[in-house]
């Protein structure tokens, strides 16, 4: 009976665009646990001594949450199963305070990236290149490496089958569009075979590895505040910089926020877009606006 339920379960959930792979896992080992058991009802007792042979405290509570969805799910239709209280904590780790960049810091970044290759100028092209357009597009770092040929279009770039098996179209500004096209005179000599952007000296699609390490090479070239409690910079702060600068320049007003908000999620990528309205604690600028408003809306203003 729940092994049934869960499949009707995870097809719903699938069919709005989740994925959960893992959370199919998790709920598969225990219906086979509490079959064991000889429950074939949702049992809290049962869900939290299942949850709770996970190695982590994290992982225990990642666990049992997955179970108290499904649980909340079937109980509407039948009161004889149990919602497990969250005895585990949160399921998520708390967010690190993320490295954003300054226009300034961006440029010098790039600048020093053409100087990469040690006298071979196209390692440098391709990761200022590559730099570049993570900044200009908030990208993810696997989208830009996957790009190809076909992907740049009139219409911006075509992000295809992303994080969450979704394809979405990016505007490319016409300084970025420049860029690109700049880099590829240069860059199809290197892999006529190829059609990925983006190529290394062996004339292969460069990897994450690759480029993490050029970027920290990078880094090091250039003097960027660093120190105990301070946020580090890492590749993905690009992408992470891109959505805090837009919400920066949001309009104001409930509803043109909303609509804001909607897009930007759209744009990144995001499954959901509470996973957007994160970036709002990303700066004290946005934290000082977010305060302004709500001391406007207690004190009789416009929210």
């Amino acid at each position: 009976m729940l092994a049934e339920a869960v499949q009707s379960y995870l097809a719903v959930r699938r069919a709005t665009g989740f994925d959960l792979k893992l959370q199919g896992n998790f709920l598969k080992s225990f219906t086979t646990f509490s079959g064991a058991k000889g429950k074939h009802y949702i049992c809290s007792e049962t869900a939290i001594e299942w949850a709770g042979s996970a190695r982590s405290v994290l992982q225990r509570a990642r666990r049992l949450g997955a179970v108290i969805r499904f649980a909340r799910y079937i109980r509407l239709e039948d009161q004889r199963h149990q919602v497990p209280p969250a005895v585990f904590g949160t399921e998520n780790h708390s967010w690190p305070v993320p490295f954003i960049f300054s226009k300034d810091e961006i440029q010098r970044l790039l600048e020093a990236a053409s100087d990469l290759g040690r006298g071979d100028s196209f390692r440098g092209h391709t990761y200022s290149t590559f730099f570049g357009l993570l900044a200009c597009t908030g990208l993810r770092v696997s989208e830009a490496i996957r790009l190809r040929f076909d992907d740049i279009t009139p219409d911006g770039l075509v992000i295809r089958h992303s994080k969450f098996h979704k394809s979405r179209l990016i505007a490319l500004h016409e300084t970025a569009r420049t860029m690109l096209e700049r880099y590829l005179q240069i860059r199809r000599p290197y892999a006529l075979f190829d059609d990925h952007v983006f190529v290394s000296l062996q004339r292969k699609p460069i990897r994450i590895n690759d480029a993490e390490i050029a970027f920290r090479k990078t880094v090091q070239k250039i003097d960027l505040p660093c120190g105990p409690g301070l946020p580090r910079p890492k590749l993905h702060s690009l992408r992470l910089t891109f959505a805090v600068r837009s919400l920066e320049n949001c309009p104001d007003g409930r509803d043109r926020i909303t609509k804001h908000m909607l897009a930007l999620s759209t744009y990144l990528g995001h499954s959901n877009v509470a996973f957007t309205y994160w970036y709002l604690e990303a700066t004290p600028q946005l934290l000082k606006s977010i305060a302004e408003a709500c001391e406007s809306f207690l004190t009789g203003g416009r929210p």
